[in-house]
């Protein structure tokens, strides 16, 4: 059973994942907590306090095992296990997730998509049927679907949201601007690309200024 870890730590466990699966590839047997903060920016001391949550996953002098520490955390981030997702908005940014559908992830895929546009509901869109919205509810209960991506217009993002809810979703990744209204039991990760656009080129600017 996973214990219970800080939200800082659980978000930074993909990034382990990531760079370990890269050591494996290349033949790396070992690596040290230093090694680690140098590729992924994280300092040594985050690092192994992070990984002690988990118990003893290295040695001291002798640093981490990359094929063992790889496979925990796959279990732990359930990388051995395919979750299936649903889009909810075939729009532009819609598309651009059905053409991507997280290849570079092996553990969770876009297998279902809803519209309102009756020109694409009842087709194929890159490898993934488009339902119309009305079916969503049923979609989602016979696929046993729990994880659901918004790309609406904010006008129709609560009700669409109220919706999925009464799906059974339980976890919802909202590229709206709307901060979306949830039962304790269900998820949201809120993702403002406007607000990380401008977060970024405030930090540039303040650098320049600065240096």
């Amino acid at each position: 059973m996973t214990p219970n870890i800080p939200k800082a730590t659980a978000k930074r466990l993909p990034i382990y994942y990531r760079y370990l699966k890269i050591l494996a590839d290349s033949g790396k047997k070992h690596v040290s907590s230093t090694e680690l903060a140098e590729t992924v920016k994280i300092d040594p001391a985050t690092i192994r306090r992070d990984f002690s949550y988990f118990g003893a996953l290295g040695k001291r002098g002798y640093g981490y095992d990359v094929s063992s520490l790889l496979a925990f955390f796959k279990t732990t981030l359930s990388q051995d296990k395919l979750t299936n997702v649903a889009l909810i908005g075939v729009g532009n940014l819609g598309q651009a997730l059905l053409n991507y559908n997280f290849h570079k992830s092996n553990n969770a895929r876009i297998s279902a998509a809803f519209d309102i546009d009756p020109q694409i509901t009842g087709l194929i869109r890159s490898g993934v049927p488009v339902y119309p919205l009305e079916d969503m509810q049923e979609q989602l209960r016979l696929q046993q679907i729990k994880i659901a991506i918004l790309t609406v217009p904010a006008a129709v993002a609560q009700s669409v949201t109220d919706e999925l809810v009464a799906g059974g979703i339980k976890g919802i990744l909202n590229f709206t601007p709307l901060r979306v209204t949830v039962p304790e039991n269900v998820r949201v990760q809120n993702v403002d690309l406007t607000n990380e656009l401008q977060t970024l080129i405030y930090f540039l600017q303040h650098f320049e200024h600065n240096g």
